[in-house]
């Protein structure tokens, strides 16, 4: 198998903030490669999984906002062959839940618990793409965390 050196290098900014607690040094890194690939308009696995972890490194909720909807938005132009290609361990739908969850739980922050309500329901729609591996039990329980979230607003 091929190694995607986009995808390792993303993997360092993962670890930079969640192994280190080096945020803004994260953050640098994921701009820089945003530039690389070519910004929204890359190749689509790259923009989701950039995205998708530059939105944790964000320290206004809207900015997060805007980095979940460029995951989202890259997500739905990715297939499964394309995320086999580079190794992914799941299917593009097992990616949704994750995605949709987010995306709630920014829009809780911002307040539009309307808005919030609906992602959840879009993130617990998919959870039946899940395995019952860590990855799955991660997003259930962040799935079970923002409807106590909601349910308590």
């Amino acid at each position: 198998m091929i190694v995607d050196q986009t995808l390792v290098r993303i993997n360092e900014g993962v670890q930079l903030h969640h192994g280190q607690g080096r945020r803004d040094a994260a953050r640098g890194l994921f701009a820089q490669i945003w530039d690389e690939i070519g910004g929204e308009h890359g190749d689509p696995l790259h923009v989701c999984v950039l995205a998708h972890s530059m939105a944790d490194v964000q320290d206004d909720p809207h900015q997060e906002l805007i980095w979940d909807e460029r995951a989202l938005a890259a997500a739905d132009r990715l297939t499964d062959d394309r995320a086999a290609q580079a190794g992914v361990p799941m299917s593009v739908a097992a990616l949704y839940p994750s995605l949709h969850l987010n995306l709630g739980e920014c829009h809780r922050k911002l307040g539009d618990l309307g808005r919030a309500r609906e992602c959840l329901q879009q993130a617990q729609s998919g959870i039946g793409a899940l395995g019952d591996d860590d990855y799955g039990r991660l997003i259930k329980a962040g799935l079970e965390r923002l409807t106590r979230q909601l349910a308590a607003e």
